[in-house]
């Protein structure tokens, strides 16, 4: 519970998976963007999200290879903006292969190997250099090659040793198992990773137990898809709606609240569309849940399994 507006710039960052590509998952995403999604209309669009993100108190920024690109217009408006006081995480894993087509078969294809991770890295660095604050393992699952790739684990744990801090983030229904895994990792005596960023929600919490193990241990823990990509807000449960109409907000707050209200302190990453949908979801750090709002919430959680499968079933639009 929150008795204090929380401090925008410690606990909250604008992820760009939803800007980065003219197509994703996201619900109530199409209205939002730019009319045709062309890419010059998509870099202003994600220009004018960080200016109104960075005047609000945002600090922090996550991007990734397969966010189209993201780490392009992020480092153009660095560039242009002469911020320094800007944290910027970055994931590889995920190659992007949408060609900036809505209706392109493939939008990405995943591959945990040394070699991916080498040539993302080089990417990665030719565009925001020594702005990375963080580097992540793109969606690790607990049957990921990594985990028997000792080449791979190597050059994580030198990149971590040369003061790049390595992460990776999760998803899918064994969410915890692979946190657990992941952290277990050592390099001559050395943990490999520093830090997880899963998936949390109002309806999918079963990472939690894992996540406040992690916290308590010292890691940084990131929430993303904190609105389970739009569910939340296009077609919140009735508690939700309520508690949203009762604060005066969007259930997109509230559920954003309640991602920071949990006391294993997490940053949580919002992905909006447009300036609007930011402004709507940065009412989060004003929102005071009490405990028993924050009790009737943890009631809509789904099985996890039905819940993964749900969203599988999203599609790119």
């Amino acid at each position: 519970m929150t008795d204090t507006e929380i401090p925008v710039g410690d606990r909250i960052a604008v992820g760009l998976a939803a800007l980065g590509r003219p197509a994703y998952i996201n619900l109530g995403r199409t209205e939002a963007l730019p009319p045709g999604r062309e890419f010059e209309a998509m870099r202003a669009a994600t220009y004018d999200v960080l200016d109104d993100a960075y005047r609000a108190g945002v600090r922090w920024i996550d991007v990734a290879r397969s966010y189209g690109s993201s780490e392009e217009f992020l480092a153009g408006w660095l560039a242009d903006r002469g911020h320094a006081d800007v944290t910027v995480s970055s994931k590889w894993g995920y190659r992007y292969v949408g060609e900036w087509k809505l209706d392109a078969p493939v939008h990405e294809v995943k591959e945990h190997t040394a070699a991916r991770f080498a040539g993302q890295w080089a990417e990665t660095v030719d565009l925001l250099g020594k702005a990375v604050s963080l580097y992540q393992v793109h969606s690790l699952t607990v049957d990921s090659p990594l985990f028997a790739d000792d080449r791979l684990i190597g050059a994580l744990a030198e990149l971590a040793a040369d003061g790049v801090p390595v992460g990776f983030s999760t998803s899918g229904p064994a969410q915890a198992d692979a946190v657990r895994r992941a952290f277990e990792l050592e390099v001559a005596g050395i943990p490999v990773f520093s830090a997880v960023q899963s998936t949390w929600n109002l309806l999918e919490p079963s990472v939690g137990p894992a996540l406040a193990e992690a916290h308590a241990a010292g890691k940084r823990v990131l929430v993303k898809e904190t609105v389970a990509n739009g569910r939340l807000v296009v077609e919140p449960p009735s508690s939700l709606a309520r508690i949203a109409r009762e604060h005066g907000t969007g259930p997109d707050a509230v559920a954003i609240a309640a991602v920071l209200a949990q006391d294993w302190r997490p940053v949580a990453v919002i992905g909006p569309s447009s300036t609007a949908q930011l402004r709507e979801n940065l009412v989060a750090a004003k929102a005071k849940l009490t405990a028993d709002e924050l009790a009737e919430l943890a009631t809509l959680a789904e099985e996890p399994s039905a819940y993964w499968r749900h969203r599988s079933c999203l599609g790119w639009q």
